[in-house]
């Protein structure tokens, strides 16, 4: 429910830009959320572990196409970018690991990876964090830098029990040199659905910006149904922005916004949402591997045209359909939906967040039908 009220306080940002003609504001939160433009940053020492970490927040495995590859090609000391490939602007950085040793200075360290260009920063370790990672946590909370988590990486072999010891005592070091309330996660790399992951996804969206917390959301893999949901919600605030801009005020003369009326945008967010939902072949194909499963079988969960392929003929189809279904819509409800000043343009409105809404339903129910079946749940 939380994750709702996310994306209407996204809404109503979004709202009162319109409302003080600050268009621009909300063509550029559109385009950010389109794009995905995000950094995140993962110190550690390099290994397996990380790698597959890496690869898991891009939805990939080892030797997929775009893939961290399981021996860094880099320099201890240099830093590696991967960009997701479905969403190019999403990177993913691999930092060098932070020397065990005194003296250690933190500033210089931030500085020789350029810190501040990052998002959000996990610091990952697979036992408990050492005295320098507290000592950079420290220096980044003193820059009034939030978004720096402590991730504990847990492999398969690992048991609960040494587990929540480490978790204990991981717990015990970060408060005994300062940390008041430590941001600490246990994860599995190759299974990011388990354990602690979820949890870290809801404390950056609290932690970043607005339109980064839902960037970050968009771009990554559907590893749960409730994620699905989430990502759901995060388009219908995408479609409010669009459907305002194309049918609300598009007397004002701004080119962005004449550009809107056509169907070109309603493919560029189908087509987002295609990918973020994983339902495109490849992404479809590559969890059937993942998961030991008969790619066929998940294809075939697919009954949304819209979720095998986005056409400019479909989607045009639907923005008609739902223009010839505006007798049925209360205008009084769309008004309150829209700008203070774009009443006049409600039908516009409507029609586009009438057929974009119905078409991210479809495609989330697809989604979730999938995802269920790759986990096994209800089973």
């Amino acid at each position: 429910m939380a994750d709702v009220f996310r994306s209407l306080n996204l809404i109503e940002t979004l709202k009162e830009s319109i409302d003080h003609n600050k268009l621009s504001e909300v063509k550029d939160a559109l385009e950010d959320l389109l794009i995905s433009r995000i950094n995140l940053a993962l110190i550690g020492d390099r290994g397996d572990e990380k790698t597959s970490f890496i690869n898991s927040l891009n939805g990939l495995s080892f030797g997929d196409d775009g893939a961290a590859p399981s021996a860094t090609p880099v320099a201890p000391e240099e830093v590696a970018c991967y960009p997701n490939p479905k969403h190019p602007d999403f990177r993913l950085w691999d930092l060098p690991p932070l020397p065990s040793t005194s003296p250690f200075e933190p500033e210089g360290y931030m500085n020789a990876v350029k810190f501040p260009r990052y998002n959000a920063v996990f610091i990952s370790s697979t036992q408990t964090p050492q005295t320098n990672s507290v000592r950079l946590f420290l220096e980044a909370q003193s820059l009034q830098q939030q978004t720096v988590y402590f991730i504990l990486f847990a492999s398969e072999k690992i048991t609960e029990k040494s587990l929540e010891e480490i978790r204990k005592s991981s717990l015990e070091v970060l408060r005994s040199q300062g940390v008041k309330m430590p941001k600490f996660y246990v994860v599995r790399p190759s299974a990011l659905e388990k354990f602690d992951f979820p949890g870290l996804l809801q404390d950056m969206e609290r932690d970043l910006p607005e339109i980064r917390a839902h960037a970050v959301l968009l771009a990554l893999p559907t590893l749960t149904s409730s994620l699905v949901t989430q990502k759901k919600d995060a388009f219908k605030a995408l479609v409010w922005a669009a459907a305002s801009l194309s049918g609300g005020v598009s007397a004002i003369p701004v080119p962005f916004v004449a550009s809107m009326v056509d169907s070109s945008v309603a493919v560029r967010i189908l087509t987002k949402a295609q990918l973020s939902l994983c339902l495109d072949d490849e992404s479809v194909e590559r969890l059937a591997r993942q998961r030991g499963m008969e790619p066929t079988r998940l294809k075939g969960m697919r009954t949304c045209a819209l979720s095998v392929e986005v056409t400019k003929g479909e989607v045009q189809q639907r923005l008609a359909k739902a223009q010839n279904d505006l007798a049925t819509v209360s205008l009084k409800l769309v008004e309150m939906a829209l700008p203070r000043h774009a009443g006049s343009a409600s039908r516009s409105f409507a029609a586009m967040q009438q057929a974009l809404n119905c078409a991210i339903d479809e495609m989330a129910a697809d989604a979730e039908k999938i995802v269920s079946e790759a986990l096994g749940e209800g089973k």
